[in-house]
């Protein structure tokens, strides 16, 4: 809504923050393979402080975070009680998330291809829906030429705009939290980090686009499920409904990776003494070496050792987050808090080896600063 019909060059900007800190936290991640993210990085090049800011950050943003992805879980499923669905919704991806990664990922993988595949179908019918004249196509569209840019406050929107549209980026880079987790991270996490931001860039832009198209700026700023408006528009209510559960499962996908990661930083802040040491706990579960084992005579073999009680922590603080949200503000307050964390990162990036690479930590810290800055005044402002 605060961008309108810059909405495009909002999400360009977002981009081109949000790539700018993939680069330098996969090449911090290159550096330093651990866990905990710019909490690990900024501690090992910056100090203490620089690091307890980027953790705290990392675990304030992601926890308003997966609140706020919850609810919309709860919104899409049952409005009138969204609050008890995401709850719900929390309380069971915890559980998943406490079997350990390797199952998280497993499910992760399984929605994503049913939502890239929704999405892909949803581009498509709007293409051809507008050449073939079936709907009429929006051409509100603003541009950095027409003086909505002349207008301080044209210039606040499109910033406003970028923040929050950052919130939907944010999930390309918490690969880099899972450090200890990944096979050779030196070489899989910058890989990882750059294939995901690159498909995340892709399928945002070729959505909106649509979603101007069909839609319209204003018609999209005032809906609270866009794709189904736009499903509606083309092939009606019954398809809608099945965008929307589409739209639930692709949340409850980015509410599950959104706990992993914070387990994964709360463990490396209590490991340090930052948080309680307790919640650096790991938790290693027992297995029968066969199925028709008898428990004498079986042999136990050891799994992964999990942060079980970091995992546990992050699903708490979740739901107590959920019981206090007040959607728009967690959203916005969350990208804030984000911003600061990946501004660390940068700072972080500045003191690694190669003056030549300076250029994109210097371009990505003011970029998160200033559009930081700008969310944080559109708070105050109320």
């Amino acid at each position: 809504a605060a961008a309108g019909g810059l909405l495009p060059w909002a999400l360009v900007l977002a981009g081109l923050v949000a790539w700018a800190n993939a680069d330098s936290s996969a090449r911090l991640a290159a550096e330093l393979p651990t866990s905990g993210g710019a909490y690990a990085y900024g501690r090992a090049r910056l100090g203490t402080p620089w690091g307890v800011l980027a953790g705290t950050a990392f675990l304030v943003g992601k926890t308003l975070s997966a609140g706020a992805v919850a609810w919309a879980v709860g919104t899409y499923l049952w409005p009138e009680a969204a609050r008890a669905v995401a709850v719900t919704a929390v309380v069971a991806l915890t559980a998943l998330a406490v079997g350990g990664l390797q199952r998280g990922v497993a499910a992760t993988r399984a929605v994503v291809v049913v939502v890239l595949g929704t999405l892909l179908a949803v581009v498509v019918g709007a293409g051809i829906a507008v050449v073939d004249g079936r709907v009429a196509a929006s051409t509100s569209a603003g541009t950095p030429f027409d003086g909505a840019l002349a207008d301080p406050a044209g210039v606040a929107g499109l910033l406003q705009g970028a923040g929050v549209l950052f919130f939907a980026f944010a999930g390309y880079a918490r690969v880099a939290t899972l450090g200890e987790e990944v096979r050779d991270p030196r070489r899989t996490l910058p890989r990882a980090i750059a294939a995901a931001l690159a498909t995340v860039l892709v399928v945002y832009a070729a959505v909106g686009a649509a979603l101007l198209a069909v839609l319209g700026p204003a018609t999209l700023a005032a809906s609270q499920r866009p794709v189904a408006d736009l499903v509606e528009v083309l092939a009606g209510p019954g398809w809608a409904s099945v965008v929307v559960a589409v739209a639930a499962l692709a949340a409850l996908a980015s509410a599950l990776g959104v706990l992993l990661g914070l387990s994964r930083t709360t463990l490396a802040m209590a490991r340090d003494g930052v948080l309680p040491r307790g919640l650096a706990h790991l938790t290693t579960t027992r297995r029968l070496a066969h199925p028709t084992a008898t428990r004498r005579s079986a042999r136990a073999h050891d799994g992964d050792p999990r942060p079980v009680r970091a995992q546990l922590a992050v699903g708490g603080a979740v739901v107590v987050g959920l019981l206090l949200l007040d959607l728009p503000r967690a959203i916005a307050a969350s990208s804030v808090a984000v911003l600061v964390y990946y501004a660390v990162a940068h700072a972080a990036a500045l003191t690694l080896p190669g003056r030549t690479r300076r250029v994109v930590p210097v371009l990505g810290l003011v970029g998160c600063l200033t559009v930081a800055a700008a969310l944080a005044l559109g708070l105050a402002d109320g």
